[in-house]
């Protein structure tokens, strides 16, 4: 059995839900290195506090397959200056309930364009991995949760966003999304970035790929 105490296990297992979007009772206590029964356990307390729910997801033929994933109270778990999120959010009510949805996208480009500035500065110069390191950093102490690979091609990266600290604010304004692809592509204007992965359509991450321009000069 771990030798992790329950604090430290209950915060585990939230994080591998975070990560991998939805996982059994034996994949997780595979993972943590704990019995499935002690497992089943720290899930029914983690549900009992609303953190995680259990859901049948059909995988073919046969019986479906019962699998633990965070509720949204779970993914606040991780987030840091709630209060910030939420003076945030009844502003942008305040404009959008007094202004048009193009004060809104202004105001948020402006926003944008700032923000690219202080990054670009914080993150310095130095290789595309180095930068997207310092990157994952700076989102970290936002509140972001994030995970960086470098793909097969060997010159692709993926970047991973597995919680949003912003995410009541995205649902309802989902211009703020479109923000912060502009946004990075504006951080990192040597790249070609794609969101290939959205929360907000059923996924349990948000992903961006980074292509590096070629020079041909």
């Amino acid at each position: 059995m771990s030798s992790e105490g329950p604090a430290t296990t209950r915060e585990a297992i939230l994080r591998l839900l975070l990560r991998q979007g939805g996982c059994n009772a034996g994949m997780l206590a595979n993972l943590i290195g704990i019995s499935v029964q002690a497992m089943r356990r720290h899930l029914r307390r983690l549900e009992n506090d609303g953190l995680v729910n259990l859901s049948s997801k059909p995988e073919g033929p046969g019986r479906p397959s019962n699998l633990w994933r965070l509720t949204l109270k779970g993914e606040d778990f991780f987030k840091q200056g709630n209060a910030s999120e939420e003076f945030a959010l009844d502003l942008l009510d305040t404009i959008d309930a007094n202004f048009s949805r193009e004060n809104i996208s202004e105001i948020l480009h402006y926003q944008m364009l700032q923000k690219s500035i202080n990054y670009r500065e914080r993150i310095g110069k130095g290789s595309l991995n180095t930068r997207l390191k310092k990157l994952i950093e700076l989102r970290k102490k936002e509140g972001y949760s994030s995970e960086l690979n470098i793909l097969k091609d060997g010159s692709s990266w993926y970047l991973n966003a597995f919680n949003c600290s912003i995410s009541s604010i995205a649902e309802k304004y989902p211009i703020v999304c479109d923000q912060e692809l502009e946004l990075l592509r504006n951080v990192f204007p040597d790249c070609v970035i794609q969101r290939v992965q959205w929360r907000f359509d059923n996924d349990h991450s948000c992903g961006f790929k980074f292509n590096p321009m070629v020079n041909d000069g």
